[in-house]
């Protein structure tokens, strides 16, 4: 079993920046792929970013590219994730998910934990 909690979450002027953080707590969360998923009001919940167990693998969504940035500390069962240029549509809520495979998906069915999620309101 893997818990997470998201935090890092608020309110932010575009072009600022926020700094999500998921910590998680299981034996096993050095093995897990994680990934950052979004859901913005009325709309389907979108892939973000992930990152492989390791770290040395990443994927983004083409409309962060190059402003967000997803990372991980494996001694403090953390995965991050480091927005930049915010933008007006980049508001939603935010989750972070668990992945048992190791292979970096950028679907959410693949995913078998999720958090709770945390609100980001970019203000224009």
């Amino acid at each position: 079993q893997v818990q997470l909690v998201e935090s890092g979450g608020g309110l932010v002027q575009a072009g600022g920046s926020l700094r999500l953080s998921c910590a998680a707590s299981g034996r096993t969360f050095s093995s897990y792929a994680m990934g950052w998923f979004r859901q913005a009001p009325g709309k389907e919940r979108e892939f973000v970013a992930a990152i492989s167990w390791s770290g040395g693998s990443t994927k983004y969504a083409d409309s962060v590219k190059g402003r967000f940035t997803i990372s991980r500390d494996i001694a403090k069962n953390t995965v991050y994730l480091q927005m930049n240029s915010l933008k007006p549509e980049d508001t939603a809520v935010y989750y972070c998910a668990a992945d048992s495979t190791t292979v970096v998906h950028v679907t959410d069915l693949f995913y078998d934990y999720w958090g709770q999620g945390t609100q980001v309101t970019v203000s224009s």
